[in-house]
């Protein structure tokens, strides 16, 4: 899990000056984040199903190898698209651990158990995510960019030796693979279609318009199919039977703005730092921190009171809420807004993804057949993968749109400042004419501050599309059954419900057996009362 933290966070403080340095554009900036998010959604519950048919161990070395080997491909990239194809690459490895992880943990740790290490998982991406940006900003301002693609492969390697030195897990029953190729092709297809006209539309072409009645209709078309084949595939990728579990349907819900606003505060908020306070990536990092500290703080201490006293929907409750506070807040900043109130905002929201994201698995998992445990785990963080690929598709569309409508109004302020910048006003005429993400730290004051006032109005407008659908996320969570959470591991439970189906198959002699006699009974309990009168001595001797 530290590989793929670290490979994706290490990268976040630097987006904005790769895709300045490639010459991408905002349209750009998006799908190099949203093509990891996709195919992560999209594999997660491929590897998911993998799970409960194969190796679980040999399964995520797969995974570390596929991410870290695309992660450093994506370094040699010379221009965006290549960039982007190698994230996507790099999202199906992301994807096998995301959800092994957690597959593996219901193997070998019981639900009850599990608070405190979901606890640790979150102290874990809390590190990585804190350590990443500035390490990430720190590579970017000595050596360039390029370096941080690289940077996980001794972690990488560490992870695969300690993987195969330490990692013993109960072997699985054989069973005959059957790989859903048609869902996954479905899947993959509606998802993207869908992905690809919430990015476009609205620049590329209007949002109602031919393009938009193929790309809604072929993505509507493709998820009514794959609900068909899924119903009729003998191993489905994603079994429509988990629906019919309350528990596993509201926290999918409760999932998806989750995903929304940790995906997306991530993406956007390096972009703030940035483009509307005009720090360097190695600032942006460490004014990233407030949000991970919630994130930390509130990760580690619930799974520990998870753990002691059993209870979880309290805590699921007050992360929720915490959301919808953070998302709203972080809608109302600017450019000029108090880094004290900002850095509150960050706080408010890292706690409430802290107190919500690993738990919902954990109750999913509590409440799942011990047989499904991988395509449930990953069923949950499959939409939670989806809710932020969309969400950062939306924000991104958003923030594109919003920046050129305020581009547009601030022209004649463009012009003025432009024009008074000299002999370099012909080098920034073409530097905003290109088209591609300014730098902004790099421009003259006169037209830094129009620049950093733009970009703070677009990203605080699109923090105010995550609002709604944490709102959506409190009230599943309100309504989710308050099951206690089991001390069983997954591989007890399976044991357990063999021998209970082994008892029921037996034929029931304790039906023939005879009851005991009344006088027997009395006779029983009169001796048991003797005993309880006699001295300790006496019952000694008998």
């Amino acid at each position: 899990m530290f590989v793929s933290m670290l490979a994706s966070t290490v990268v976040s403080t630097s987006l904005p000056v790769i895709i300045h340095d490639l010459g991408g554009d905002q349209t750009a900036f998006t799908w190099v984040v949203t093509a990891t998010l996709l195919t992560t959604a999209i594999s997660t519950p491929v590897w998911g199903k993998l799970a409960d048919l194969f190796s679980r161990k040999l399964l995520i070395q797969i995974a570390i190898l596929i991410f870290v080997l695309a992660t450093a491909a994506a370094g040699f990239s010379q221009d965006t698209s290549t960039l982007i194809a190698f994230r996507a690459v790099q999202g199906i490895g992301a994807g096998g651990l995301a959800a092994l992880s957690q597959v593996i943990m219901a193997d070998i740790i019981s639900p009850r158990e599990r608070g405190r290490y979901m606890g640790l998982f979150g102290a874990v991406m809390a590190v990585a995510t804190v350590g990443g940006p500035l390490l990430g900003g720190f590579i970017t301002d000595t050596w360039g960019w390029r370096w941080n693609f690289f940077v996980a492969l001794p972690f990488a390697i560490a992870a695969l030796i300690i993987l195969q030195r330490t990692l013993h897990l109960p072997a699985l029953a054989k069973k005959k693979a059957q790989i859903d190729y048609l869902g996954i092709v479905l899947l993959s297809t509606a998802v993207s279609l869908l992905l690809i006209w919430v990015t476009l539309a609205g620049s590329s072409f209007e949002w109602w318009s031919a393009q938009t009645i193929w790309m809604v209709g072929g993505a509507i078309v493709s998820a009514i199919l794959f609900v068909v084949v899924e119903l009729r595939a003998k191993e489905p990728l994603v079994p429509l039977t988990l629906f019919k579990n309350r528990t596993f349907t509201l926290a999918v819900i409760a999932s998806i703005a989750t995903g929304i606003a940790m995906f997306g505060a991530s993406v956007f908020l390096g972009q703030y730092m940035q483009l509307a306070r005009g720090a360097t990536p190695t600032e942006a990092g460490l004014m990233t921190i407030p949000m991970i500290a919630g994130l930390l703080l509130s990760s580690i201490g619930v799974g520990a009171l998870i753990t002691r006293f059993g209870r979880w929907k309290p805590f699921l409750i007050v992360g929720s809420v915490l959301l919808i506070a953070g998302a709203y807040l972080l809608s109302t900043i600017h450019y000029d807004t108090n880094f004290a109130l900002v850095s509150l905002y960050m706080f408010l929201l890292g706690a409430g993804v802290g107190m919500t994201m690993q738990n919902l698995v954990l109750i999913v998992q509590n409440t799942s057949k011990p047989t499904e445990i991988g395509v449930a785990s990953s069923g949950v963080t499959f939409f939670r993968s989806l809710g932020g690929t969309i969400g950062v598709s939306v924000m991104g569309a958003a923030l594109a749109t919003k920046v050129t409508e305020l581009v547009g109004d601030a022209k004649a302020d463009l012009t003025k400042a432009i024009m008074s910048l000299g002999e370099k006003a012909p080098y920034w005429a073409d530097q905003l004419q290109s088209g591609s993400i300014p730098k902004v730290s790099a421009m003259p004051q006169a037209l830094r501050v129009i620049f950093e006032d733009i970009y703070a109005q677009g990203i605080s407008h699109s923090f105010l599309i995550a609002v709604p659908f944490a709102i959506v996320s409190l009230i599943a969570i309100l309504f989710l059954p308050n099951v206690p959470l089991t001390r069983m591991t997954t591989k007890e439970r399976i044991e357990a419900s063999e021998a209970d189906f082994a008892t029921v198959s037996v034929p029931a002699g304790l039906d023939v057996a005879v009851e005991p006699e009344a006088s027997d009974v009395v006779a029983s309990a009169d001796e048991g009362a003797e005993r309880a009168d006699a001295p300790a001595g006496a019952s000694a001797g008998r």
